[in-house]
């Protein structure tokens, strides 16, 4: 799987870089080759997604056997590495974190993106959730039945929340940071989330930009604890990579794949892909998901022969 976060890694924008060189990436599936001698539970040949503290961009990976699930036998293998990271973040954010219940209001930005399109489908699967998401124009035609009130992503989308929803919304989920931060908090009703999940407006151009990092920092508005507190507001933040490899959180990551996995046997959920790379185009794959041109997940797939380029 490709995601935002490997263009945070790639251009150093995240806590404690790793050194060079490197292998990205963090989630794949594939077959099992080996197995630890205490391994329980699977056996050499089972088909399987994983989460990979770096190194999953690789046609051999290792893992600790508790960030291994097995794929259901309809799933295919682009599905599945398309799976774990966007559908844990959305499902935990929507329903561990702002306790997402009947008749509810969502806004997610980047609403064509993997986890935005988790979001969404999770989100019809409770009664009455009306969600609203922001995303570039061109991606609206694709994704319009899949939430229910779709803004361009340049377009001032508190008023237009506001002029349908006039005291907001429940949830909001945050990719973007910067001045979203403030204008997310703005709209949210009493006892209602804040999450803050990415900082995607902190990726600049194609090399690092101290500049504009900074600038977007001072854009994210100071949080007044007294006036949440006198708001009845909840500001949180959620990094399911942190809660992995850093906190130790794998059994509680284990349920919610459990609940997932279940979710997709009903039919309830499916990974939308957007388009498969070859290794040696992750130069290409990366613009994409930068020039936000996706509908959906990218995916690596170290069995594809590159596309020769059509002049």
């Amino acid at each position: 799987g490709l995601n935002f976060i490997d263009l945070m890694v790639r251009q150093g924008n995240i806590d404690n870089p790793p050194k060079t060189p490197l292998v990205p990436g963090f989630e794949c599936s594939g077959i099992v080759e080996t197995l630890g001698d205490s391994v329980k539970g699977f056996e050499i040949g089972d088909r399987v997604m994983a989460f990979v503290n770096y190194n999953a961009w690789a046609e051999v990976v290792c893992t600790p056997v508790e960030f291994v699930y097995k794929i259901p036998d309809d799933m295919s293998f682009s599905e599945a590495a398309a799976f774990p990271m966007n559908f844990v973040t959305a499902y935990m954010m929507l329903f561990e974190v702002a306790n997402l219940r009947e008749g509810m209001s969502v806004l997610v930005h980047s609403a064509g993106g993997g986890v935005g399109q988790a979001v969404a489908q999770l989100c019809s699967t409770i009664p009455n959730v009306t969600v609203f998401g922001t995303a570039s124009s061109f991606k609206h035609e694709a994704i319009k039945d899949s939430v229910t009130h779709l803004f361009d992503r340049n377009a001032d989308y508190v008023q237009e929340v506001k002029r349908i929803s006039t005291d907001g919304v429940d949830i909001v989920l945050d990719c973007l940071c910067g001045e979203n931060t403030g204008k997310g908090l703005s709209l949210l009703k009493p006892l209602g989330t804040y999450i803050l999940y990415g900082s995607s407006n902190m990726v600049t151009g194609e090399t690092k930009s101290f500049f504009s990092f900074a600038k977007s920092w001072w854009q994210v508005e100071k949080v007044n604890p007294i006036k949440l507190y006198e708001e009845n507001k909840v500001i949180a933040g959620f990094s399911l990579l942190n809660l992995l490899f850093k906190q130790n959180r794998g059994g509680l990551i284990k349920s919610v794949m459990d609940k997932l996995l279940n979710l997709y046997n009903n039919k309830k959920i499916k990974p939308v892909v957007d388009s498969l790379w070859a290794l040696e185009e992750v130069k290409e794959a990366m613009q994409r998901i930068h020039d936000r041109g996706n509908i959906g997940k990218l995916i690596l797939d170290v069995e594809k022969a590159p596309t020769p380029l059509v002049s």
